[in-house]
């Protein structure tokens, strides 16, 4: 039997008993998520195999029951009444560098630790991931929302991706081109929201010089009289910058018990950001985006809305490092999560006229009022 991390002739990771499952009731599904919150799955069972995902799909089928894939639980806002049907967690792991021509394919279960992939493309030498840094979750989830940060996304450099097609119950891969990548997004996220599973990811790097556009990276780097900066320099810098922003995960440190940035940073016409410009009455920083529109701080647009970092209502809040990042303080339910949230959209929408996009899925929740506000399926 090859190694869990040893891919097999498929191009997918092999394990033992690779077409049983056997699914547990009534699982909490909070201690699975970084926020720390949510109910308890109806079903639960672990994958670490493309032929698990392929069982549990059958199970679920035959039992005429829904089927909810999570990761690393990282992204994700779960309703406090927990998951109905069958809740799959990605374990697959396994990373494999495989040279070709001049470049490497990189082959990743979807259940692999995303910031010790990037970790071991770094030793590799290749370039591409270095600005991706203690992302936390699974690798598997960085497709689906196209992660990306400090001037990189997986996007760049994804080769293609493995799937399960729930659809046809087969296993089938889309390239780069297939996955319709969009700013934080992907046909996962949006289009085929429900149809695949993805199983593993194949990246395309090469060696080369790291990444550095944005301004904290090019700052702290200065700070540190660094001036030839390798992989590393920048991987160590981004760290550093994420963890003062409480955006790598400690369980020591109330403030990264979080989703991670609960806002998308929005995409404005030059002509809006001016606006804000004159609505601020100063200079509101913005990244300019190649079509000439500018992406502008969301941190930036909930501060000047009211919710200063260290804000607090209740058992949920703002971390006192960054006010992206919702966090529960203690005991919080979904239900506070979404209530400051939907505050915070709110104020920002009547203060500037921008409307906030939530990055976390949501799950669990139906047609929650609160919900539909949030992702914009209805007016506030």
């Amino acid at each position: 039997m090859p190694s869990p991390h040893s891919p097999n002739r498929k191009g997918f990771f092999l394990a033992t008993d690779e077409r049983v499952i056997r699914p547990q009731p009534a699982v909490s599904l909070g201690p699975f998520t970084t926020l720390g919150i949510g109910g308890p799955a109806e079903w639960f069972v672990r994958a670490t195999s493309a032929e698990h995902v392929a069982a549990a799909h059958q199970w679920c089928r035959e039992k005429n029951l829904p089927l909810f894939v999570m990761g690393g639980g990282s992204n994700l806002v779960i309703a406090d009444s927990g998951v109905n049907g069958l809740v799959l967690q990605m374990a697959i792991g396994g990373a494999d560098f495989a040279p070709r021509r001049n470049e490497t394919i990189v082959r990743v279960g979807a259940g692999e630790p995303w910031d010790r992939v990037v970790a071991s493309a770094i030793l590799h030498g290749l370039a591409g991931l270095e600005c991706l840094s203690g992302i936390p979750g699974s690798t598997g989830g960085t497709p689906i929302q196209n992660v990306g940060a400090y001037g990189q996304e997986v996007s760049d450099t994804i080769a293609d991706v493995a799937v399960f097609d729930k659809t046809t119950a087969r296993m089938t891969t889309l390239t780069r081109v297939d996955c319709r990548f969009g700013y934080r997004t992907s046909r996962f996220k949006r289009d085929d929201g429900d149809r695949f599973v993805v199983c593993e990811v194949r990246f395309a790097l090469r060696p080369g010089s790291p990444t550095i556009t944005y301004p904290d990276v090019i700052s702290h780097l200065q700070r540190s009289a660094i001036s030839s900066p390798t992989l590393d320099d920048v991987r160590r810098a981004v760290l550093s910058i994420r963890r003062r922003k409480g955006m790598v995960i400690d369980e020591t440190d109330a403030d990264t018990r979080s989703v991670g940035s609960f806002f998308m940073n929005p995409v404005v016409t030059t002509d809006v950001h001016a606006g804000l410009e004159a609505a601020s009455g100063g200079t509101v920083a913005g990244f300019r985006m190649p079509d000439d529109r500018v992406k502008v701080p969301a941190a930036w647009l909930i501060e000047q809305a009211g919710f200063p970092r260290g804000y607090q209502s209740g058992r949920v809040g703002l971390s006192s490092k960054h006010p992206l990042a919702l966090i529960n303080r203690g005991g919080a339910t979904a239900r506070d999560v979404l209530e400051l949230a939907g505050q915070i959209k709110r104020r920002v929408v009547h203060r500037f006229g921008v409307s906030l996009v939530p990055e976390p899925a949501f799950v669990g929740f139906g047609d929650d009022a609160d919900v539909a506000y949030l992702t914009g399926r209805r007016g506030g």
